[in-house]
This record gives C-alpha cells, structure tokens and sequence, in this order.
C-alpha cells in the first residue's frame, strides 16, 4: 500500500492545473508585472522561459518585484528598476528549476523537494497542443503531494498521529523580525522566505508571535506596498497589507509622510503614480488629514486573485497559523493545507514562538517511512 502511494504517476497531481503562461526573458521587470496584474487563474506567479519557450527558468510574483523594488541599488529610483531584464528577480541557481515528465513516479517528485529542487514543472497531457503548437505546462507545488500522502491517511497513521515535537520537524532557524523594527531591515528575510516558501514572523520585545510578512499575501498587493516597506515598521507594515489592495488615505498619507521624512523621493513618486492612476476622484491637498477617513476616497481594489488563503478567506497578517509542539502530525498537515500555506508556526503555551513546520520537514519523515517499503 505504501509502495503505491510513491509509486503513482505525477500526472495525477496534476489533473485540472491551470497551464503556465509563459513569459520570456527578454520581458522586464515591467513587463511580469503586467502580466501578473492580469492573471485571472487564481495563479499568485508567472513563469519565466527561455527565448525559445522550452525551458522554465523560474517564477516571479508581485513579492519578488518588491523586494527588488526596495533593494539598495533600486529604492532611490524604483521606476528606473522596472526597466531591468526580469531575469534579475530570478534566483541565480538555475538548478532549482526542475521538470518531470508526465509519468514520472511520485516519489521522484519528492525526492526532487527534498534535494532542495523549489520549482518542479510538468508537462500536461492533454490531446490538443498550446496555441503556439508547443507542450503545456504546470507547476507541481509541495502542497500537492502533501495533500496526496494525507488523502491515504490510513497508510501514513503511524507516524502521522505523533506529536511534531517527537518527530523532529521542529526546526528552530526561523527567520523573524520585532515590531517596533524598520520592516526594510526585514528585506533579507523576506528573500529567504521567499525561497523556502515560508514567511517572516513579526514577534514583540520578549518574543511571542504577534503576526507574520507573508510572501503569498505581499503577492496579492499591488507594487506600490514597496513604498510601505521602505517607510514602515514591521508591525505598520502588516496593518498596512491587511487593508490592500484598498488602503485608506490616512494609511497612504502616513507612508508619504514618512517618505519625505527619509528623503525617498523615488518611491514617493511610485506611491503617487499608483495611488493617482486607482483614485476615484482626485483628492483635495487641504483637508485630507481633517476629513474622516470613512467618507474619504479610497484606492479602487484591484481585482482580487482567488489562488491564496488571505485573498479568499480574508486571514489577516496577526492571524498567523499557529500549532503546539504537541499537536499531531497529521493535524499540521490539515491546518496548512486549509490555510493555503506550507508552514505552521509552533508557540507555547505563553504564545512565546518556538519554531517553525514545513512542508519539506514534513515530506522528509513521511519519505523515511516509505523508504522501509522498497
């Protein structure tokens, strides 16, 4: 039975995935997010392909153009930035982008995550060729196989009912960062959770978890939360996040302030330019900060993609998915799958943050117990 659950084809983990929209790497940085603006697939990324549309050299969201957006060598002269060849947003390794054919088994999709492979990508069967006469592809995500192993339950019981804490997926490397700190000084972070598909915990002076920076919801924002990044601090960065793609123009005038006060007149002039072009009418220069903000204008919302947890279900960035070092395996599984994430944070009981649950941790223990079986 167990051999079965590893030994199935991959293209059963992919049966109505959305095909990749290719974007070639000739386009800049610009130009992805344009195309990420108009993807109406539920997708949060688009991917980046070779001249000759063969090869995927790797994916980029809206959090990616940010952190490049607010890098030291772009946030004087954002606009500038997006003029850059979008290779610039993809990592360097380009072995971190692996493909599997259709009837590759399961278990080499896991082994290729655990090898620290961050993107796989299938071709899709299917009987009519693209538009351009050229294979169709997917991505074959971590969230896929776990929910794989957790529809077999019976078969993964054994290990599954432990405690997280037992079975050594606890891992304490975590990246976080405290409120009252600027969120720019958590840029590096964020580029690490980037790769590790996980996100950034913002925790208080002694350390308990009072919310999260997450990728997949910084993904959902438009590019002018760049300008709230380079101006706010962490815990004003999450307040802010919750209220796009439609923040109030009290929150749009703090972050100007702040600007001006950091003498960052480029992203300023970035935050301007979005917050004109998404304004139902124009707003008066004497009396916003008097008005209140309920009869104010807003920022019209950019339409909402329906591919992350926080666009569809409204989780907010201090309602970070938390579990116990006692809480069972399986009942991880099922928290970050509900929640669309592949992490659970791990608090005690004083809510103080002890550690962090992958999906990769989790893959590794259910792959030990397969491996028994060959």
């Amino acid at each position: 039975m167990a051999v079965s659950l590893v030994c199935g084809e991959v293209s059963d983990l992919c049966i109505g995935k959305p095909a990749l929209r290719p974007l070639p790497s000739t386009a800049t940085v610009g130009d992805a997010l344009l195309a990420l603006r108009s993807r109406c697939d539920g997708e949060l990324c688009v991917s980046v392909w070779s001249a000759d549309k063969k090869t995927i050299s790797g994916r980029v969201s809206v959090v990616d153009v940010v952190c490049y957006l607010c890098s030291e060598s772009n946030i004087a002269d954002p606009a500038r930035a997006l003029a850059d060849p979008v290779s610039v947003l993809l990592p360097k390794d380009s072995g971190l982008v692996c493909r599997l054919e259709p009837n590759s088994c399961i278990l080499d999709a896991l082994d290729a995550i655990l090898e620290g492979i961050q993107t796989l990508v299938v071709p899709i069967r299917r009987r009519k060729l693209s538009a351009g006469g050229g294979v169709e592809f997917c991505w074959l995500t971590q969230e896929d196989l776990v929910r794989h192993f957790l529809n077999s339950i019976a078969v993964i019981s054994s290990v599954a009912a432990r405690p997280v804490a037992s079975l050594n997926v606890v891992r304490s490397d975590f990246v976080a960062v405290r409120h009252r700190d600027p969120a720019l000084s958590a840029l590096p972070l964020l580029r690490r959770a980037i790769s590790t598909q996980t996100s950034v915990a913002v925790v208080t002076d002694d350390g308990k978890l009072i919310g999260e920076i997450s990728p997949s919801t910084l993904a959902n924002c438009d590019e002018g939360v760049a300008a709230a990044l380079a101006a706010l601090s962490a815990g004003d960065l999450m307040a802010y996040i919750d209220c796009s793609p439609a923040p109030p123009v009290s929150a749009i005038l703090a972050v100007k302030s702040k600007l001006k006060e950091k003498n960052l007149t480029g992203m300023l002039e970035l935050l301007d330019e979005e917050f004109s072009q998404t304004l139902v009418m124009p707003l008066s220069s004497s009396s916003d900060e008097e008005e209140d903000t309920s009869t104010m204008n807003r920022r019209k919302p950019r339409r909402m993609r329906s591919g992350s947890y926080s666009a569809r279900m409204g989780r907010r960035s201090e309602e970070a998915i938390v579990c116990h070092p006692e809480s069972s395996l399986v009942a991880v599984m099922v928290q970050a799958l509900a929640h669309r994430v592949s992490y659970v944070w791990v608090v005690d009981e004083e809510y103080t943050l002890v550690g962090i649950v992958t999906f990769p941790d989790i893959l590794k223990v259910l792959r030990e117990q397969f491996t028994d079986s060959f």
